[in-house]
């Protein structure tokens, strides 16, 4: 059966992170999933975009939720990318901008993707968004924040797909350690390989979600070995930022997704 391969922030071994030549390109390599977390401006427009300030990544500095959507285009958003330590930039000054969500849902009516809400003032105008748009079908809703989840589950009006919040997950792998798994309102876990000193990805905690009727998706693995050792345990999908690689071990397995559905 294929694994759903997810690009992470659009897959930010290639181009920088959230932007649209970053999913461009994953896009151009046969992704179906696109990950992306979502904040908001100060006037509402949702962004795709990780951190919650501007710094890391864009010539400009600030909070997002302080800042206008026209103020946060004026950041170049590929500004600090490279491929080489720092020799080069080569997306500098390229006009790479932070896009508005609506504009990559509406740029690829096809495409999936997976959606992290980084704060509580997010999910009014997200949901509100992927309503409007009619957009619910095509996405899975994720956050660290279970309160958060619950939030969006409520203001969908009807089935969503969702991950689970941190403590969900924390009660779902203390429970797979005697081979069961509560059933749960989320569709997927969505985990990485460990949390601090503890593994949460074995085959024990795959084995219980399955049987629970839960997905089990893992981030970020970005190198060939850990890829593999995920499949190996059986997960249902891999978040990663090696694109190129991610494709190549799944499609060496017979697992890429050209033929998937969402599955689970």
């Amino acid at each position: 059966m294929p694994v759903i391969a997810y690009a992470h922030r659009g897959g930010a071994d290639g181009a920088p992170e959230n932007t649209v030549a970053a999913f461009e390109r994953a896009l151009a390599l046969g992704y179906q999933w696109l990950e992306t977390d979502v904040h908001v401006t100060r006037d509402g427009v949702v962004v795709a975009f990780h951190d919650d300030r501007l710094d890391r990544v864009t010539d400009r500095s600030g909070d997002i939720a302080a800042l206008t959507y026209a103020e946060v285009c004026a950041a170049d958003a590929g500004h600090w990318f490279t491929l080489d330590g720092g020799a080069t930039y080569p997306y500098r000054n390229l006009g790479v901008r932070v896009p508005a969500l609506g504009d990559l849902l509406e740029r690829w009516p096809g495409v999936q993707v997976n959606l992290d809400a980084k704060a509580d003032r997010t999910v009014a105008p997200l949901m509100r968004l992927l309503l409007r748009m009619n957009a619910l079908s095509r996405v899975c809703l994720a956050s660290f924040s279970d309160r958060r989840l619950r939030w969006m589950r409520q203001l969908a009006r009807g089935p969503v797909r969702t991950s689970a919040g941190r403590r969900a997950v924390t009660v779902a792998f203390l429970a797979s350690r005697t081979g069961r798994m509560p059933r749960l309102p989320a569709s997927r876990l969505q985990i990485p390989v460990h949390a601090g000193r503890i593994r949460l990805l074995d085959k024990r905690f795959v084995s219980a979600a399955h049987a629970a009727g839960l997905a089990v998706d893992v981030w970020t693995p970005n190198t060939e070995c850990e890829i593999r050792e995920a499949l190996d345990l059986g997960v249902d999908g891999v978040m990663s930022d090696r694109l190129e690689l991610l494709k190549r071990v799944l499609v060496d397995r017979g697992r890429w997704q050209n033929d998937a559905t969402d599955g689970r």
